[in-house]
């Protein structure tokens, strides 16, 4: 009986093993699931949406590993990100924090904002404006923020919010992209600390850590505490379950 007994637990040990290296594997080099605590990347990301952030879309760096491990020098199997791509990477003042936001700078790019509006190698990109997007506040008024197309010069179209166009980022200086380096910006142009910011700046290549591709969950009661299921079914956004993120 011993015998069979520890050769019982002996299996469901390597078992267990076996299934926590596959996850391992799974996270590090093809999906690692994120969630989005902030509201910068509103109305295309919403506090309390569940990602999936493909890890092989840029190639590997360590920021690809499990607690950043400096086991991968530099970048390898490298694809450079597109602009309009919405990316995680690690905060670059620290290394350790994740940020999520949309790359529209490459290496080389002079990228300037001008009363509101984004420019790029001195051209201003196009954006018209549609619907305005009602945001609730925390006192639960409803405030409505002008709302805009945005249509960068590789025709990549995504959303984007302002207050106005007189925010204290709505004009800037020229910023020159590093060569190895991104322009990253929140679609919540007037509440996102993002490129434009010192604390943030240009993201190096080897700071990212994917492409953000698919939103599996998502939930108004993110701030709820993980114990009150009462608040999963009626909190759960079901038309943003599964959805791709452009």
């Amino acid at each position: 009986m011993a015998k069979s007994f520890f050769g019982g637990a002996g299996e469901m040990g390597r078992t267990i093993l076996i299934a926590f290296l596959i996850a391992i594997g799974v996270r590090t080099f093809a999906f690692e699931p994120f969630n989005i605590p902030s509201g910068s990347m509103i109305p295309t990301l919403l506090v309390g949406d569940y990602l999936f952030v493909s890890k092989f879309s840029y190639g590997y760096s360590e920021h690809s590993l499990p607690f950043s491990l400096p086991l991968i020098p530099g970048r390898i199997l490298y694809t450079p990100p597109e602009r309009g791509d919405v990316v995680v990477f690690k905060l670059p003042s620290d290394n350790r924090t994740d940020y999520i936001k949309r790359i529209v700078g490459l290496p080389g790019d002079r990228i300037q904002v001008v009363n509101g509006i984004l420019n790029i190698n001195g051209e201003p990109v196009k954006r018209r404006q549609i619907e305005d997007y009602e945001e609730e506040d925390r006192f639960g008024r409803r405030i409505p923020l002008r709302q805009y197309v945005e249509t960068l010069p590789n025709g990549v179209e995504h959303k984007i919010l302002e207050i106005s166009d007189t925010q204290s980022n709505d004009n800037t200086a020229v910023y020159t992209v590093p060569e190895g380096h991104f322009f990253a910006m929140g679609d919540n142009r007037d509440n996102s600390v993002d490129s434009r910011f010192a604390r943030v700046g240009p993201i190096p290549r080897d700071n990212l850590v994917g492409r953000a591709d698919l939103i599996f969950y998502s939930t108004d009661a993110a701030q709820a505490a993980a114990y009150e299921f009462w608040t999963w079914i009626p909190g759960t956004r079901f038309g943003r379950l599964m959805s791709g993120i452009r």
